[in-house]
């Protein structure tokens, strides 16, 4: 974390799905930057992790992305302790690894409430704070499956799929009242989501990757601190690729 040159000073930024992996990595980042971090999740980091040596204490909010009136709750929350909110990030996500002909409506059910509907309620509640101000930066993480067709993952392929469209739509829709909104692409990344997933999925993904090797969450999180920061002021609407080259195929 010495790697700092104040690129997010004075920002206020809250990070969905933070507790771990890519979200944990991001905040981490945003703070060390110079902005004002919320980690919001169901689950708590360690309060370690927390702490970035030379910034604010990044502030935990618990939170499921399903539910409305929590989101609601907790964007009121950061606004009376902060007055603004600067940066969204929507990275909380699940997964199901079963195809459309064994996928339960349970299962299809819950991986589009977090994946897809999560990131709808919070741009839609972030937006309130952020059309007042007239400015802000959404970053939407979808993925590789988002893009291209993989055997199974149908539900999961399907919420990271219309991620983008809605980002895009986000994009157009706020660009002159001030609000960005980019998508971000990772491929495959070292996380505990990934850790989860069969050792062969895994090394077949890898295998695609010209690069060769996985990817690290603090590759996705400089890519978030870009578009966060004022340095992306001219970029909304697009897709930011992390994949190692794997859609490059």
């Amino acid at each position: 974390m010495n790697q700092r040159t104040g690129r997010l000073r004075g920002k206020v930024a809250l990070v969905t799905g933070g507790a771990m992996g890519i979200g944990l990595a991001t905040a981490r980042r945003f703070a060390a930057e110079g902005a004002f971090t919320y980690i919001a999740d169901v689950e708590k980091p360690a309060p370690g992790e927390l702490s970035v040596e030379g910034a604010e204490e990044i502030t935990y909010v618990d939170l499921d992305v399903t539910d409305e009136v929590a989101w609601a709750e907790a964007v009121d929350d950061i606004l009376e302790r902060d007055e603004r909110l600067d940066i969204l990030v929507n990275n909380a996500g699940v997964i199901d690894y079963a195809g459309i002909a064994d996928v339960t409506a349970e299962a299809w059910a819950r991986v589009v409430a977090v994946d897809q509907t999560g990131v709808f309620l919070g741009t839609r509640a972030a937006l309130k704070p952020m059309l007042a101000q007239r400015s802000g930066s959404i970053i939407n993480l979808s993925s590789a499956w988002g893009v291209v067709g993989s055997e199974g993952v149908a539900a999961y392929q399907a919420a990271k799929g219309g991620v983008r469209g809605l980002t895009r739509n986000t994009a157009v829709t706020y660009a002159r009242d001030g609000v960005r909104a980019n998508t971000v692409i990772p491929g495959w990344i070292r996380t505990p989501l990934a850790e989860r997933q069969a050792e062969e999925k895994n090394a077949e993904v890898i295998g695609l990757t010209p690069l060769g090797f996985g990817g690290d969450p603090d590759d996705i999180a400089w890519g978030c601190v870009y578009l966060a920061s004022d340095e992306s002021r001219y970029v909304t609407g697009s897709e930011l690729v992390i994949d190692g080259g794997l859609l490059a195929r």
